[in-house]
């Protein structure tokens, strides 16, 4: 019995014991482990080009680039000539593209391409290619994803491209797009209106038959003073956006301040703390971590900088505390989150935060025990690059962290997560840096699946691939 099957076991009135209950790892579960089973490629030749240190097929705030929905795996990302596609396979088979009918309009990562399954409907959501501005929308006909054997995969299948949600025009100032599908089957779509360093996050909503603009929910506003100085606009950047196995939603986030005399060298990031807040009623209301409602979506009072209770670990601006990492719950719906930074051991002032973090950067896993306190675990393996790493855990709660370059690292819930370890040190891939994680894919079919891009220089187009890895059994 693993660890969902013992909840849905109590849920059902079955005996179990209350460590397993409350979600202890029994001595008997395996602990983490990856096998490699194969390796697909998407595009021989997709789009490459470096901006803000990342490429626009590979940023791994992507969600989702890559998604298993009903025993079909599907990738969107460019092409060589720019053309945004998207891809179908049954797991194990071979892929096939088709194209949406939009071309990626400037050379910047962050106008990458996430996709969403509105659940009610069947059908698949595309928003791309927006960074500060406009957004690109298409999605699919009812119940493609319901059926997929059924309906054939053609460009017919999609919607021409729409720079609104079916008419409701949300900002012109839109980035970040990422779907997160509610457990009623609608589907909702975070995003940031406005800029960096002086932004809100907010949320729309599919029902089946329309959109509907829910409002921001993170205020811009507010004082924060650091030893340095002070600045009064900023932005919350999200590490994710995710509903547990009781329907709570649950996001941790970094504050990014517009005002650089927060930080002691202007070469670093104004990024300082992990904040954690959570939803019970479908994002309309956000609580911190004592559970004080501390914002309200569409509201007056959103959750600003200046609330109590919000930061789970705090961290002053002079590390590049690095935005956007990584977070899941386990099967107590307790939540996880990737977070890193150059650790004060290397010094109290990084003066450039690619250099300093690519030479002493380190990751930490953060997260809520059973007792309810918080514990943070540095994983020991040097990040050897600026960007991000990617967090899931399997069927037994073990966490996977995967690094830049495809690097697995595992620990185990057993040990509390204490013995974390190298797993696959990336030998043969070849990838650039970010990875984009099928999330879905591993509680689907128990297989840690992920999108990466090969290194290349310039803008020499390089293969994009998939490649998975069973987890334990």
């Amino acid at each position: 019995m693993n660890r969902r099957t013992l909840l849905s076991a109590a849920l059902a009135g079955a005996v179990v014991s209350p460590a397993l209950a409350a979600g202890t790892a029994r001595a008997a579960d395996p602990g983490p482990s990856v096998t490699r089973t194969g390796t697909t490629t998407l595009d021989s030749q997709a789009v490459f080009f470096v901006s803000y240190d990342g490429l626009v097929n590979n940023n791994s705030f992507q969600k989702n680039g890559l998604l298993t929905y009903k025993g079909y795996q599907y990738a969107a990302w460019y092409t060589a000539d720019r053309n945004a596609v998207v891809a179908r396979r049954v797991l194990g088979g071979t892929w096939a593209t088709l194209q949406v009918g939009h071309t990626l309009k400037a050379s910047d990562s962050h106008n990458v391409i996430s996709m969403g399954v509105s659940k009610v409907d069947g059908r698949l959501h595309l928003n791309m290619d927006s960074h500060s501005d406009g957004f690109t929308y298409v999605k699919s006909v009812a119940g493609l994803m319901d059926n997929p054997s059924g309906l054939s995969w053609s460009a017919a299948r999609f919607g021409a491209p729409q720079s609104t949600l079916d008419g409701l025009a949300l900002t012109t100032q839109f980035t970040y797009p990422q779907f997160v599908s509610t457990p009623e089957g609608k589907l909702q779509l975070s995003y940031r209106v406005a800029i960096s360093g002086n932004g809100r996050n907010a949320l729309a909503e599919y029902d089946g038959s329309r959109w509907t603009a829910l409002g921001a929910w993170s205020g811009s506003t507010g004082t924060y003073t650091s030893e340095h100085g002070s600045s009064t606009a900023r932005n919350m950047y999200l590490h994710g956006i995710d509903y547990d196995v009781n329907g709570r939603l649950h996001s941790f986030f970094t504050w990014r301040e517009q005002n650089g005399a927060v930080m002691c060298n202007g070469g670093g990031i104004t990024n300082h703390d992990t904040g954690y807040v959570y939803s019970d009623d479908r994002g309309r209301t956000w609580r911190n971590n004592a559970g004080t409602v501390v914002g309200t979506t569409g509201g007056s009072d959103t959750v600003s900088v200046t609330d109590t209770g919000l930061v789970v670990d705090a961290l002053n601006p002079d590390h590049s505390l690095m935005n956007q990492e990584s977070q899941t719950t386990d099967s107590a719906g307790r939540p996880h989150a990737i977070i890193s930074y150059v650790p004060g051991r290397f010094g109290q002032c990084t003066t450039n935060y690619v250099t300093d973090r690519t030479s002493n950067g380190r990751a930490f896993h953060l997260r809520r025990n059973a007792s309810g306190s918080w514990q943070k675990t540095e994983i020991p393996v040097p990040l050897n690059s600026s960007q991000r790493t990617k967090l899931v855990l399997d069927k037994y709660d073990n966490a996977y962290a995967i690094f830049p370059f495809g690097r697995i690292a595992g620990a185990s819930a057993a040990s509390g997560y204490t013995d974390w370890k190298i797993l696959f040190d990336g030998s043969g891939l070849n990838a650039f840096g970010e990875v984009v994680i099928d999330e879905l894919r591993v509680r689907a079919d128990n297989v840690l699946s992920f999108m990466y891009q090969e290194k290349s220089s310039g803008t020499t187009p390089s293969a994009l691939h998939v490649v998975d890895f069973a987890l334990p059994a």
